[in-house]
Order: structure tokens, then sequence, then C-alpha cells
């Protein structure tokens, strides 16, 4: 094609380009904002009043409607293109986060966090169908390491931004902060981000997948620790859910195509990557909560204490590219879950009262050890021998997976922790938990040496 022609001569001018710099920026975006809400919880809840399950649905209503409507923005790509679909996302996001900044009261704050969702859902599939456009081979897995260490730089700088935003000033000045990232990335993107795919413009857009997945996955989210309608939310996640797999198996051009899970490495890496985001969810939301209870800290010294975990994360990502390649992606994939395991696993037992550098820190060191060889693995291996036509709807796959496994995990540790009310033993209770969700998450690395693999 013309276009991939122009991309590859791009890719040899000026070997990674503007574009890469746009899609982590992007992601950046995302992570910063997630962040300003892992350290904001306790000043959120003070100023707005919130119990502390509904202060988690200020997450789980941006992961609902993030992991909800994932993959209708991936299909748009595919149909309407990346640049267009990008610029959607980000004018939505850019708008909520303003309307967050400021929100009135809790209904407010978590409506517009679910807006501001909507406009993740579009940004972040057509970010990685971007590099997949753009770059091939080994300078593809390069980018996606890229993309899999911005994950540590990203949660590193937005929990200290987040904490000094917090410690010094309202949480509210977060949300601004990605409304003017959001206006930078609108004009990068108008300026820098061109067409580079053939339009799939005979297509029709699956709107009933679409409707049956974003009510099937809330409901989901909502029946784990809902107070009421409980029963219904259940009895309408399961009719939702079946019937959006029998619309997908149906339809012309389905949103999701099955045949992304009849790859065994593509279906394990996804299953790994849901339990991996339930655990990392929960302790990046419930321990700079308990860091704050148990030994008095304030947001930022709490967010400095995430450091150990963030910046070992980002520097072992620094290095998974030439592991993979020395190795393979698999093994190193397999290696991160029982690194992030053992970190857990450590943290249980050693529990918090042992103070922060025994039983948090140490426990965190391995974590990030874990979590940075886990992040890009697993997208490799999620996206791996897609057809191009359905590369921004596997890219929607792996981002739904990501947000989805993120709120049910944070959703189900919460749920078990709720009625404990002594901060220090509710996070070791809930560690406890991690543990058992890891389970899967190893079973799941270890089926993918069972057939083909990278």
């Amino acid at each position: 094609m013309k276009g991939r022609k122009n991309v590859e001569i791009t890719e040899k001018k000026t070997k990674f380009g503007i574009i890469l710099p746009i899609v982590l920026i992007s992601y950046f975006l995302i992570l910063l904002n997630n962040s300003l809400v892992f350290t904001s919880t306790v000043q959120i809840s003070q100023e707005l009043h919130m119990s502390n399950v509904m202060v988690s649905w200020v997450s789980n209503a941006y992961a609902l409607t993030f992991g909800g409507f994932l993959s209708l923005g991936a299909r748009l790509g595919d149909m309407l293109g990346r640049r267009k679909v990008l610029l959607i996302g980000l004018i939505v996001f850019t708008v909520a986060s303003l309307l967050v900044g400021i929100s009135l009261n809790s209904g407010m704050l978590i409506a517009m966090r679910a807006l501001q969702g909507v406009g993740g859902a579009f940004l972040a599939p057509a970010t990685l169908a971007l590099l997949m456009d753009y770059y091939q081979g080994k300078q593809l897995t390069q980018a996606i390491a890229y993309y899999g260490a911005t994950a540590g730089i990203g949660s590193s700088l937005g929990l200290i931004v987040g904490g000094i935003i917090s410690s010094y000033s309202t949480w509210r000045n977060g949300f601004y902060l990605d409304m003017i990232m959001g206006f930078i990335l609108i004009f990068m993107s108008l300026k820098y981000v061109h067409p580079t795919q053939e339009l799939d413009t005979d297509s029709k857009i699956d709107w009933w997948g679409a409707i049956t997945s974003v009510i099937g996955f809330s409901s989901l989210v909502y029946s784990i620790n809902a107070t009421s309608f409980r029963t219904t939310a259940i009895i309408l996640t399961i009719v939702s859910l079946v019937a959006f797999v029998l619309i997908e198996r149906k339809v012309e051009n389905p949103l999701m195509p099955l045949v992304i899970f009849k790859d065994n490495q593509r279906a394990s890496a996804l299953v790994a990557r849901f339990f991996m985001l339930g655990i990392s969810m929960s302790y990046f939301f419930l321990m700079p909560q308990a860091m704050q209870k148990v030994f008095g800290m304030t947001p930022l010294i709490a967010a400095i204490g995430f450091l150990p975990l963030t910046v070992v994360q980002f520097i072992i990502s620094l290095f998974v590219a030439k592991l993979t390649f020395k190795y393979s992606n698999a093994l190193v994939l397999f290696v991160g879950a029982i690194l992030d395991t053992a970190g857990l696993i450590l943290g249980a037992i050693l529990g918090i009262g042992s103070g922060y550098v025994i039983g948090v820190a140490i426990p965190m060191v391995l974590i990030g050890l874990g979590q940075g060889l886990l992040m890009s693995p697993m997208t490799v291996a999620g996206v791996a021998g897609v057809d191009d036509d359905i590369a921004g709807a596997a890219s929607g796959v792996v981002n739904t997976v990501h947000q989805i496994g993120g709120a049910v995990g944070l959703s189900i540790v919460s749920g078990l922790v709720a009625s404990i009310s002594a901060p220090a033993l509710s996070i070791d209770r809930a560690q406890f938990w991690m543990v058992i969700l890891a389970i899967p998450m190893i079973l799941a690395a270890i089926n993918i040496f069972h057939g083909p693999h990278e």
C-alpha cells in the first residue's frame, strides 16, 4: 500500500520519528490520570464526604466505560482511521478532565470520570494501533517495549505529581493538568499524525455488540460489590455477555473478532493480563491509603514511598526488549509473573506492621521487577500474529482486558476487606487476596509454552 511504503521510508530516514513520542505521551496522560486518583482518594473522600466503597467508584466508573467502550473505539479506528479516532478520544478526555476538576458533588465526579473513560476508550487502542501501523519487526517490538517502559515512569511521575498536588493544593488541579496535556496532544496530533491505513469503509459498525459489551462489563463490575440490585446485575451480566459472544460469532464485522482468542499464545497472555491488572490496580489503589493511615504519611510522602516499585519497574522495562531477543518473550513473561507473585507473598507474610522498609519497600522491589518484566511481553503476546485488518480490534482487546481486569480485581479485593476497619490488617489481608489472584496469572503464563510462541 502507498501509505505503508511512505511510513517505511519515514522509518528509514527518521527512525522512530514523532509518532512514538505522541503515542507515549498519550499513554502517559492515561497513566497520570490514574495516579492522580490513587494519591487523592483520602482528600476526595473527606471533601465530598464519600465512603470507602463510594471512593472506589471514582476509579471503577472510569474503568467501566473505558473497558466497555474499548472494543468500539478500536473497531472505529479500523473503519474511520486511527488519526480521527485518536483526536475524538483526546477531545472527549480533555473536556471531561475539566468537568472532573469542577465537580460539585460525588455524583458529578463519578459521572465525569465515566465520561473520561469514554475518551480513554477511544484514545488507548488508537495509540497502540498507531505503533503497529508505523513500525514493523524489531522496531515494533522495541516501540512496544518503550510503551511498556512508559508505564513505569508514568506511574512514578504520576504518583509524585498527584502527591504534590494533594499535599499542597487541591486534587482538582491534577485534572486541570490533564486538560492542559490534552490540548497539547490535540495540537501535536493535528500537525504530525497522518493517515497510513486503507479504511474499511464498506463495513458496518457492530452497534449491538457495542451495546451488549458495555452493559455486560459494567454490570459485571457493579455486581461484585453492589449494595443493592446485585441479583439483577448478575443476571444482566450473564445475559448481556452471552448475547455479546453470540453476536460476535455471527456478525460480519465484529467489534471483538473471536479469532483473536483461538491462538493459545494470545488467549493465555490476555488471561495473564486480566489477573495481573486486577492485582496491580488493587495494590496501587489500596497501598497509598494504607501508608497514609498506618504511617501518617502525606500524599506526597506516600507517593515517594512507591518509588521502590515504580522506579525499578521503569528501569527493568528498559531491558525487556534485549531480554526477549536473547531468551524469549514467553520466558520473560513467566519470570515476571513469578517475581510479581513473590513480592505479594513477601508483603502479605511480613505485613505493613513490620515497618515501611521491611513490610513495604522490599516487597515493592520484587513487585516492580515482576511488573516491569510482564507488561511489554504480555502486550507483544496479546497481539502476536493478528492480521492487519483487525489490528485495531486486537489492540482494543488488549486494552479492554487491561481495564476490565483492573476494575474486577479492585472490586473483588476491596469488597473482601471492606468490613475490616483496622488499616494495617486491611492491607495485609488485601495482599493475601492479591496472591490468590496471582495463581491464575502464573498458570496462564505457563500455558503459553504449550504451543507456538514468541
